[in-house]
């Protein structure tokens, strides 16, 4: 799964799962340009601008708001600009919601879909239009991996809006496959379970632990790099004949 000379965009790259996501690619040999609307850690580290340098001083990190869509058409224009293309696209941008439908007033609902649904599909459009006047390398234009979640397709218990935004990511990755794979663009999508990153607040509260643990058959729950190989492979050329799969890192949570 060597991703050398690949330029690989990562959204949510600040912290997490897009951290881990943005360093393992990097490590691989990609080209990564890391994006997030803050360069502040929640969690997982080190800042990841300087750590992608430590890996390849051609690594680079943009801050961006990926729901605005002239700021993502820059991104995505600057990118094949100075790296001659673009191959990945991972959609990992995202935010939760803890409250039940009744609670989710108007603006929580429209933060969520701005995030988790708007800007997969502001950056998907940007990315394909990018990637369609590329030349097929190894029967690809270009890749999509979006990070959508088990919750997209079972109920989140107590986040509606969440469950439903990622719900349409699952949508968005099956009719992105559909419509461009005879142009040889690829998009498939990576489903974690319970990841612990060491974010604070409901997700590690006990009772939202040990309901994870409930539904999770392995002994453990996952790990952001555990999400990053999976996404490792379906940016790869080993995944050249998957597309409008979602693939479950979930630790057999969708299984029991």
């Amino acid at each position: 799964m060597d991703l050398t000379g690949k330029t690989i965009i990562v959204t949510g790259a600040s912290s997490g799962i897009g951290r881990a996501i943005a360093l393992r690619f990097a490590r691989a040999g990609a080209r990564v340009v890391a994006v997030d609307i803050t360069e502040a850690v929640v969690e997982g580290g080190a800042p990841v601008a300087g750590a992608l340098s430590e890996i390849d001083p051609a690594n680079r990190f943009r801050r961006v708001d990926v729901t605005d869509a002239a700021s993502v058409g820059e991104l995505v224009a600057e990118t094949a600009r100075d790296f001659g293309r673009l191959d990945v696209l991972v959609n990992n941008a995202a935010i939760g919601s803890p409250f039940a439908l009744v609670e989710t007033d108007e603006a929580q609902w429209d933060r969520v879909m701005n995030v988790n649904l708007k800007a997969v599909y502001l950056c998907s459009r940007a990315a394909i239009a990018q990637m369609l006047g590329q030349e097929i390398v190894n029967e690809a234009r270009g890749r999509i991996v979006n990070i959508s979640s088990q919750h997209g397709m079972v109920a989140a218990p107590g986040a509606f809006a969440y469950g439903v935004s990622k719900a349409g990511v699952v949508y968005m990755t099956r009719q992105i496959a559909a419509d461009y794979a005879d142009r040889h663009i690829i998009c498939n999508a990576v489903a974690p379970g319970k990841i612990v990153t060491g974010k604070g607040g409901r997700p590690s509260e006990p009772e939202v632990m040990e309901y994870s643990r409930s539904r999770t058959p392995m002994p453990r729950l996952g790990k952001p790099d555990d999400v990053a190989g999976a996404a490792l492979f379906l940016a790869s050329d080993e995944a050249r004949y998957i597309t409008g799969h979602n693939l479950l890192v979930d630790g057999g949570w969708m299984a029991a």
